[in-house]
């Protein structure tokens, strides 16, 4: 059974501080993401913005203004298979898809995919462990200015396999309680989670959880289908296979409020959470049982976790906090490594590079911090730490 520990960071050397910190909102930034291969950086704040930058310059690209003042950017997202595109999502019922050019973004959207969403829930973009080990699996294709067509439920077999099908969001649905999943190059709305779209909306079985918080889509290894984590205001977590999307596969309950976020590992065989409460969970997922399994359940000084995010290769993980704080923890054991100080406001989110080098945070205090920490050895320091090991 695992036990809850509390937050107890080594006592060693200070924490670093961060290599570069990137200034030029004007507003509180929201979300940030790395491109899976080229040396950029994208983030958005709430009062519309939509910003490029350079991480080897640490200087601005370029931006635009991407969403309504009023609503903001709430999210922002890149993959392999998005290819030389960016998603954002506004706080406008909107997530809208920019081309990536030379000279930065470009002015105007390819097409804006009308979700008619207004939550505060930041949408997933579908994450697969073959598309983590490599970024030639990503699908480019040239669109026109597109609208969603209404809401087609199907039982998810148009979904495809990890490297092929259409590229995939999930996102938290018109119906508050829902999980909407959409083709992002067709803007359709492909699935609901439940499977509502056509029944009593009263009777579905997460309407009684409250709103939507957190949402992580992706494929298991090995597995022909996507799943996806949904995370509610009452802090439950659910599994779903979108194979069966009447009911959840399995569900759990490790915050006592709001679970605010979520994400996977590298391998999808796990992930963190965190939410309004004190607490930091673990867990890992039995695919075969469909079942949740507490790893560790980490006690906080102060409560509330805004972002979550893993390495690539499952090393590490970090969290935001509302107490300006962004903690590092070994994911494997869920000991912490480091409470790294910088931001002067409640920090919103925390994302790795596809390179394992940068962890980079956003803030309120209208700033993104880049991070050095715990690199990943290069193949032939691994060989040579083998061979010694092996030696003696």
């Amino acid at each position: 059974m695992a036990m809850s520990v509390p937050e107890n960071p080594p006592r060693r050397r200070p924490a670093p501080d961060p290599v570069a910190v990137l200034r030029g909102h004007r507003a509180a930034v929201n979300d940030v993401c790395f491109h899976p291969s080229l040396p950029l950086i994208f983030s958005g704040a709430a009062d519309g913005e939509l910003r490029v930058w350079d991480t080897a310059s640490h200087r601005t690209v370029s931006s635009v203004w991407a969403h309504g003042g009023s609503a903001g950017v709430y999210s922002v997202a890149s993959s392999a298979r998005l290819g030389d595109k960016i998603i954002s999502q506004g706080r406008d019922g909107s997530c809208k898809c920019w081309a990536i050019e030379q000279a930065g973004l470009s002015r105007r959207p390819l097409y804006t995919i009308k979700t008619s969403t207004y939550h505060f829930c930041k949408m997933s973009l579908v994450k697969s462990t073959c598309c983590s080990r490599s970024t030639q699996c990503g699908l480019s294709s040239g669109t026109d200015d597109i609208e969603p067509q209404s809401c087609s439920v199907t039982d998810g077999s148009e979904l495809g396999t990890c490297c092929k099908g259409p590229n995939i969001m999930a996102i938290a649905g018109q119906e508050s309680s829902e999980v909407e999943l959409w083709d992002i190059d067709g803007a359709r709305k492909i699935l609901c989670l439940p499977k509502t779209c056509s029944a009593n909306l009263l009777d579905h079985p997460t309407k009684q959880r409250g709103l939507c918080m957190a949402v992580q889509a992706f494929f298991p290894y090995g597995a022909g289908y996507v799943n996806i984590l949904s995370s509610y205001e009452d802090g439950s977590t659910l599994l779903w296979d979108i194979r069966n999307p009447g009911l959840p596969v399995s569900s759990v309950k490790y915050h006592s409020e709001s679970a605010l976020s979520i994400a996977i590992d590298g391998l999808c065989n796990g992930g963190i959470s965190g939410g309004a409460d004190d607490k930091i969970v673990m867990f890992a997922l039995d695919h075969q049982k469909g079942a949740f399994i507490l790893r560790k359940e980490i006690k906080l000084e102060r409560p509330g976790i805004a972002g979550t995010a893993v390495r690539l290769d499952s090393k590490i993980a970090a969290t935001a906090g509302w107490d300006h704080r962004i903690r590092v923890y070994s994911y494997s054991k869920g000991n912490a490594l480091a409470v790294l100080k910088y931001h002067s406001a409640s920090c919103n989110a925390v994302t790795f590079s596809s390179d394992s080098k940068l962890l980079a945070s956003c803030s309120a205090d209208t700033t993104v911090a880049l991070w050095e920490l715990y690199p990943p050895k290069a193949a032939s320091e691994a060989v040579v730490r083998t061979r010694d090991e092996t030696s003696q």
